[in-house]
């Protein structure tokens, strides 16, 4: 068997979205699970669609996930050139339809935009589905040259017949077989001179070698008139892998036109790449075990696409927050403060210690832009009820609240060395002294602290991060709340 080569061929149209990073990670997969190469090749024969900066998310992309491409644009390789554009200025496409002309595989179009309307609206007027009409098809070679002498605009079209079916087989669907009537002549190289995209992937494909081709089961239509292509020309038909769509809900497809989540968007969010890729692999494959946390080295060990099932893959939120919330769980707290840092930086102005944050947060998150909002209170205290206090399992009520706080407050004002282990002696002592449950302390010192209903961490962390200054601040500030409703 040759050695197997994959390639991801993207278009610099915007945004990485998720279905296009799928397409990248099962290429790349196939590729390296059987030793062969991962090719990154860019199509960009819409020149109209071309977005600035499109190709560097590509690269970003590939360099982040992980996906290391063994050929590509910007590393070179002996099938280059790897952009579409420049394989057009060096004529490869014209050269190859030009060939299928002359073997009668493929004809000269001269139709002007009038007629092909007209034709369209003939077609949609009797409910029928829009097809080139093979009008130019019976043209003489002296009109086809004359035409061309006077330069008169053209397209190049496939010339499929209009009898009998055409078989290809699809490693995920099986066998699929189509009537040829079906089969437009879809145009091999445009008015503009350069290829369309259904022309150059297969002419691209088979000079670079690929032998596995991983494309989005929207494609499965467009297989037939490949397969005629290859079958023109006398190459070998790569194998096909088609991928379910994914759905955002039963209904609509992910989509980047509909604004979905890209891969930048995701790690904007907070996810971890590791992660993203993790979940994004689980979109339409399936391991056939219970395990789901994997590194991209096991998906390579693991991965057979035979595996890929049919039936569209939901893009499920909830899903993917906890799997990131078990990624996140894996880093050292080092690596967890770090990436954190920024999200701390938005709210909290204060040089406090972020590290012991963090070792609050790190198991507490799924994603981390939600720690802005959880952080929030150390920068300032925010306002808040003083049925707070009130807590009917600890057992607290206003009255024993403002106790708790009027006798802590000098406790706390006593000590000289503000430590996590001093604050807790402070608590522990008034608990003994009231002769009362721990709760009936911390409770109302914890609620003084944050303002918050819920918090990470108790009463000595937090007490601990803001400092005496601050925590005698806030006590006093609850003392009032307290004395307010008594």
């Amino acid at each position: 068997m040759n050695k197997v080569r994959t390639r991801f061929a993207p278009s610099p149209t915007g945004y990485m979205h998720v279905g296009n990073l799928r397409t990248a990670l099962y290429t790349y997969l196939i590729a390296k699970h059987n030793n062969g190469d991962f090719i990154l090749r860019i199509e960009d024969t819409d020149q109209d669609r071309f977005v600035e900066g499109a190709l560097d998310i590509i690269y970003n992309t590939l360099e982040i996930t992980g996906l290391k491409h063994d050929e590509g644009p910007d590393i070179g390789g002996p099938v280059g050139p790897y952009v579409q554009s420049e394989r057009n200025s060096n004529g490869v496409y014209l050269e190859y339809a030009k060939k299928l002309v002359e073997k009668g595989e493929a004809y000269y179009c001269f139709c002007s935009k009038e007629r092909l309307d007209e034709l369209k609206n003939k077609c949609e007027a009797s409910g029928k589905v829009y097809k080139y009409d093979k009008h130019c098809l019976s043209l003489s070679k002296s009109e086809i040259e004359e035409k061309l002498a006077a330069e008169i605009p053209y397209v190049i079209r496939q010339n499929n017949p209009e009898t009998g079916t055409t078989t290809f087989e699809d490693e995920i669907y099986g066998d699929i077989t189509v009537d040829n009537s079906e089969l437009d002549d879809m145009i091999l190289i445009k008015s503009d001179g350069f290829p369309t995209y259904n022309f150059a992937n297969v002419v691209d494909d088979h000079l670079m070698g690929i032998t596995h081709v991983v494309r989005g089961s929207e494609y499965l239509s467009s297989a037939p008139k490949y397969n005629r292509l290859y079958n023109a020309f006398g190459w070998d038909i790569p194998v096909y892998v088609h991928c379910p769509p994914i759905m955002k809900d039963i209904h609509n497809k992910l989509s980047k036109r509909n604004g979905d989540a890209s891969f930048e968007d995701l790690m904007k969010k907070g996810y971890l790449k590791d992660a993203i890729l993790n979940y994004i692999a689980l979109l339409g494959w399936n391991p056939g075990t219970e395990k789901e946390i994997f590194s991209l080295n096991e998906l390579v060990e693991i991965f057979d696409y035979k595996s890929i099932n049919k039936s569209p893959a939901i893009f499920d939120n909830v899903k993917l927050k906890w799997m990131n919330g078990e990624y996140i769980k894996k880093l050292t707290i080092e690596e967890f403060n770090k990436l954190a840092l920024p999200y701390y930086k938005q709210v909290i102005k204060k040089d406090l210690d972020f590290l012991k944050i963090s070792d609050l947060l790190h198991k507490r998150i799924e994603i981390f832009s939600e720690i802005p909002e959880i952080v929030t209170f150390f920068e300032s205290l925010p306002e808040y009820s003083a049925d707070l206090y009130v807590h009917k399992k600890m057992k607290t009520t206003f009255e024993n609240s403002l106790e708790s706080l009027e006798k802590i407050l000098p406790k706390l004002e006593s000590i000289d060395d503000w430590s996590f282990e001093n604050i807790e002696k402070a608590c522990m002592d008034l608990v003994s002294e009231l002769g009362v449950k721990n709760g009936i302390v911390l409770w109302p010192v914890r609620t003084a602290v944050s303002g918050e209903k819920v918090s990470p961490g108790g009463a000595y962390e937090i007490a601990e991060i803001l400092g005496k200054s601050e925590t005698i601040n806030r006590i006093k500030i609850g003392i009032d709340k307290l004395k307010a409703v008594q």
